[in-house]
């Protein structure tokens, strides 16, 4: 799908803040509220943009600890690599997951309460899963940069 300047400028907005109406969202623009919805639902459907949510700050809900826990697996036979596969995306703790290359296969982003739960997640859950080899934590000390919104 090719974008011109007024989606680009629709999703810098709606990057910047995902509540703005139609209306306010075409004021920003210089347009009618129609093409402006038009537009809008046309990225919505061509998976341009691909849903809205609220950010929370994990700290204030007590998810105070950060790890990025790569993983390396045991065997790399196409089914095992798929079984993990849905085996991560199951672990609610798990906040992303990547496929990765070199030393390690996946790279995990985790957020849990403590040092404590996390040591329950990675024997109680991690551990039980099939076909890990090793891991290695790395525990964030503190966030320097976290963004969402991508550069358009």
């Amino acid at each position: 799908m090719k974008l011109d300047t007024i989606d680009k400028s629709i999703l810098r907005n709606l990057q910047e803040d995902a509540h703005l109406t139609t209306k306010e969202l075409s004021n920003r623009l210089n347009l009618s509220p129609t093409p402006v919805y038009e537009r809008v639902r046309r990225l919505e459907k061509e998976g341009v943009i691909k849903g809205y949510v609220a950010l929370v700050d994990r700290e204030k809900i007590e998810k105070d600890l950060m790890v990025f826990c790569n993983i390396r697996l045991k065997e790399h036979a196409q089914e095992a690599g798929a079984k993990f596969v849905r085996d991560i995306v199951k672990l609610e703790e798990v906040m992303e997951c990547y496929n990765i290359s070199g030393e390690y296969d996946f790279m995990l982003k985790i957020v849990v309460k403590d040092m404590r739960e996390y040591q329950s997640f990675l024997m109680n859950k991690l551990a039980s899963l099939e076909n890990i080899g090793s891991t290695h934590s790395t525990f964030v000390m503190s966030e320097i940069k976290s963004k969402t919104a991508l550069e358009i």
